[in-house]
C-alpha cells in the first residue's frame, strides 16, 4: 500500500534525512528536499523507519527495455536490502549514541549509513524516473527543462550523448546522474561510484540510471551501452521536469 503523506510530513521526513545523511545521495540541501515526490518516499513516520516503496507500475510494464525478472529481483531483493541495511545502520548508531553499542565501530556504521541510504534514495528516484509508454515514458524533455538542457549542453542530442557516455564509462558499479547545481544554477552530468561516491555536496539529483550489473545483466549481459540506450526510451520526463521545477523554485 502506498504511504499517505502530506507535503509537510514528507518534507519533514526528507529534512531529517538530508541533515543526517549529508552527501550520501546528493540531498544535502533541505530547501531542495522536494525533488523527491511527496508520495512513496519509502519512509514510515509512525514506525520511524525506512520502507520499500511500491513501484508505480508492474514489474512487466517496462518491457522490452527492462525485463520482468530483472525488475522483480532489483526491486524486491536489491532495493529491499538497502532498506534493511539503512535501518540497521541507524539502529547501531543509536545504540552507540546511547552507550549500549561499541563506539569503536562508529566509523563502520557511518559508512554503512552512507552506502545504504544512498542505495535507498537512489533507487527511489530511479523507479519514479522511469515510466512505461502507457504512462508517458519515453520521448524527449520539453518546457523549461528542455530549455535548460539546450542552454547547458548545446542540444538535447548532445545531452543524451554525454549522459550515455558518462553512464557507460562508470568504473565498476555505480550510476550516471543529471543533477542541478544551485550555485551556478546549471545542469551537470556526474558519475557516481557505488551508491554514494563522487556526488558532491549540494548537487540535486534529477535523473539517474543504475549501471550496477544487477540492473541489466539478465537481459543485456555485459552490454551496458545497450541497456543505457534502452533506458533512454522509458525516461519519465514529466517527473524529471517536476524535480527540476522543485530544484529551481
Amino acid at each position: 500500500m502506498k504511504q499517505d503523506m502530506t507535503r509537510r510530513e514528507a518534507l519533514t521526513t526528507m529534512t531529517a534525512t538530508a541533515a543526517g545523511l549529508g552527501a550520501a545521495a546528493g540531498l544535502t540541501s533541505v530547501a531542495h528536499a522536494s525533488t523527491l515526490s511527496t508520495i512513496d518516499l519509502g519512509y514510515d513516520s509512525s514506525k520511524n523507519e525506512y520502507t520499500l516503496p511500491p513501484l508505480p507500475y508492474g514489474y512487466n510494464e517496462l518491457k522490452p527495455h527492462i525485463d520482468e525478472m530483472t525488475m522483480m529481483i532489483h526491486h524486491s531483493k536489491h532495493h529491499a536490502g538497502y532498506v534493511r541495511g539503512l535501518n540497521n545502520a541507524l539502529k547501531q548508531l543509536k545504540a552507540i549514541r546511547e552507550g549500549s553499542g561499541d563506539a569503536s565501530t562508529l566509523q563502520h556504521w557511518q559508512r554503512q549509513l552512507s552506502f545504504h541510504a544512498g542505495g535507498h534514495i537512489n533507487h527511489t528516484l530511479f523507479w519514479t524516473g522511469m515510466a512505461p509508454a502507457s504512462q508517458g515514458g519515453g520521448g524527449d524533455p520539453s518546457g523549461t527543462l528542455a530549455d535548460a538542457i539546450k542552454h547547458d549542453f548545446g542540444s538535447v542530442d548532445q545531452f543524451k550523448s554525454q549522459f550515455k557516455a558518462a553512464s557507460k564509462s562508470v568504473e565498476g558499479s555505480g550510476w550516471g546522474w543529471l543533477v542541478y547545481e544551485p550555485i551556478a544554477q546549471r545542469l551537470l552530468i556526474l558519475q557516481m561510484q557505488n551508491q554514494q561516491q563522487m556526488m558532491f555536496a549540494g548537487a540535486i539529483p534529477l535523473l539517474g540510471v543504475d549501471v550496477w550489473e544487477h540492473a541489466y545483466y539478465l537481459n543485456y549481459q555485459n552490454r551496458r551501452a545497450d541497456y543505457i540506450d534502452a533506458f533512454m526510451n522509458i525516461i519519465n520526463w514529466d517527473e524529471i521536469q517536476r524535480r527540476y521545477n522543485a530544484a529551481t523554485s
